[in-house]
């Protein structure tokens, strides 16, 4: 048996002996009094009665022997500014925060609803809802005001963060509008918003409710705000994900799991030391973002990249060019944005020194055989796909060279992690596909591991209903995606089993596009379907019927109302 063969076995065997040596990769302010507590399946919790702080693994616990490397590194080639922050500066920073928050009337459980582009700030507000016991709910910049105001109505925010304006090909992108459209189509009105002022977008705020953040920072300089202890299973953050209709369905993660999941994947997986550079090129409104630039590694004791900007400006070696300066010892990205540079011109990868590069992973949708291989070529560096979801919040299949080094294979994110126990299941009979090179829907045996979501956001019948089967006395969470695995252990994913499509690593409801293009005043009836497209991965395509169609003869007005119908989308969806 190879050494991670059994060190697999050993997650599932001995489940208790085994998280407890990974809980060890964190501090404890109360040790739990057991290690999982699956009485009422397929609900789980992890380390029971034990308490502890994300905010204090991530910053406070580095000070000792870190507190001057680099723990942020801010990097804006939007608006041109470069700044890093050290594991002291970044607690200082998060204390201001925290003495924010708390003077705008959030305690713990709170939820703060954090709508902000790819600014420091939002690390700090992140951080800072970690220190008090509050629950951030960090919702993607691109989304628009009614995908916007139905998280408000979720999660019911006390105090929402938020900016001015972020900034795309150099053009700036307002916030403050879009927010300000959704908290009026919301019901429930959040008693603050505190405004980051860039200085990007004019904007005019609201007597009594907003708040400017420049103004709250300078009062609480010298804030000094302990952390709170929560308990391992308190909610640390809810994160929203589609689904095949067009409510929001609020991932729910706890504390304690979460972060001795992200602490043992950093070593185990993504092979990051304590005092090294870590750059995943994900966005905060991602799980990605969530675990692999802000907790991951910031947990490990690493500095992360936080990257506000496009792949190819100024050019498309602006990302080898961060890694050279800073040392980057491990890379993460989605496929698109390496297809994205496969376009370019590829002496950008020679201009830089590379050398401290041990691996790029890459994961959020397939990875095709020819990027793969020309990355790998390029790269002369493993070439490490992963596989996993929102609602997992770190990988179930991929290659852990942090335990045993093994060869990947294109097309293929690898083999079962640790801690999941992997089945492929034959969707009509319920029968477990043990054969090589059988299709079955890729499952989960319950308990799910450390860092998986808890359950849907105040919604358990959902999360069973929308997750869950029963197969001979064992639970089953289905990713509702379609795998083989080979001979070797190695599995391949063929595509979804529902209306959830994939594109450039972003997972969209065909439901929702599809009910957004309904609510125009000329569609009678509309499918959305998801095609393959070269560049994305995937593309949505709708096909509408017109209520009216007798304006429609000439190629203008058909041209019109594609626009129209893209501009509805746009104004709902982002």
């Amino acid at each position: 048996m190879t050494e991670y063969a059994d060190f697999y076995r050993r997650s599932l065997e001995d489940r208790d002996g085994f998280w407890a040596e990974q809980a060890k990769l964190i501090d404890w302010h109360k040790p739990y009094d057991k290690v999982c507590d699956y009485s009422r399946p397929p609900f789980v919790q992890w380390f029971p009665g034990g308490q502890t702080n994300l905010c204090h693994n991530a910053v406070d616990r580095h000070l000792k022997d870190r507190a001057d490397q680099n723990a942020l590194i801010w990097v804006s080639t939007e608006v041109d500014r470069e700044v890093v922050y050290s594991f002291r500066d970044l607690h200082a920073e998060v204390q201001r925060m925290a003495a924010i928050l708390l003077e705008l009337g959030v305690t713990k459980g709170d939820r703060v609803l954090i709508y902000m582009p790819m600014i420091a700030e939002a690390c700090f507000a992140m951080l800072a809802c970690a220190r008090i016991g509050a629950i951030h709910s960090v919702v993607f910049g691109g989304f628009a005001s009614h995908s916007l105001a139905s998280r408000i109505d979720n999660a019911t925010p006390k105090l929402i963060v938020s900016a001015d304006a972020g900034s795309r090909s150099g053009k700036g992108v307002p916030y403050k509008g879009l927010l300000d459209e959704a908290i009026g189509l919301a019901q429930h009105k959040p008693a603050k918003v505190l405004m980051v002022d860039r200085g990007l977008a004019a904007f005019k705020p609201v007597a009594g409710r907003d708040e400017d953040y420049a103004a709250l920072r300078a009062k609480h300089l010298n804030a000094q705000v302990p952390c709170t202890w929560v308990d391992a299973t308190h909610p640390s953050y809810t994160l929203y994900t589609s689904g095949t209709t067009g409510v929001p369905k609020g991932v729910q993660r706890d504390t304690g799991g979460y972060a001795v999941a992200l602490a043992a994947s950093m070593r185990h997986i993504f092979l990051g030391k304590p005092g090294e550079t870590y750059f995943s090129t994900s966005d905060i409104g991602w799980v990605v973002g969530h675990s692999y630039i802000i907790y991951g590694p910031l947990l490990n004791g690493m500095a992360t990249i936080m990257y506000e900007g496009l792949p190819t400006r100024p050019d498309a070696g602006i990302w080898w060019s961060l890694v050279e300066k800073y040392k980057v010892t491990s890379m993460f990205s989605a496929p698109t944005a390496v297809r994205v540079l496969k376009k370019q011109d590829p002496a950008y990868l020679k201009k830089y020194d590379l050398s401290s590069l041990r691996a790029l992973f890459l994961a959020g949708e397939p990875l095709d055989e020819p990027t793969a291989k020309w990355i790998a070529e390029s790269l002369d560096r493993p070439i490490i796909d992963n596989y996993w979801q929102t609602e997992t919040g770190w990988p179930i299949l991929t290659i852990c060279n942090g335990i045993e080094e093994a060869p990947s294979k294109f097309g293929s994110p690898g083999k079962a992690v640790y801690g999941y126990d992997v089945k492929l299941v034959d969707e009509s009979t319920g029968e477990e596909m043990t054969g090589a090179d059988a299709k079955g829907v890729v499952m989960v045996e319950g308990p799910l591991p450390p860092g998986c979501m808890q359950t849907v956001w105040q919604d358990d019948a959902r999360f069973i209903k929308t997750y869950w089967t029963q197969a001979g006395g064992r639970w089953l969470y289905s990713t509702f995606d379609w795998g083989v695995r080979d001979k070797d252990g190695y599995y391949f994913i063929l595509g979804r089993t529902d209306d959830v499509i994939n594109v450039a690593g972003h997972r969209l409801g065909t439901r929702e596009i599809e009910e957004s293009l309904s609510s125009h005043p000329n569609v009678a009836e509309v499918a959305v379907v998801g095609v393959a497209d070269n560049l994305k991965g995937q593309v949505a395509m709708a096909f509408a019927i017109a209520k009216d169609a007798s304006g429609l003869d000439d190629a203008a007005a058909r041209l019109k109302l594609e626009g129209d119908l893209m501009k509805v989308v746009d104004g709902q969806l982002g």
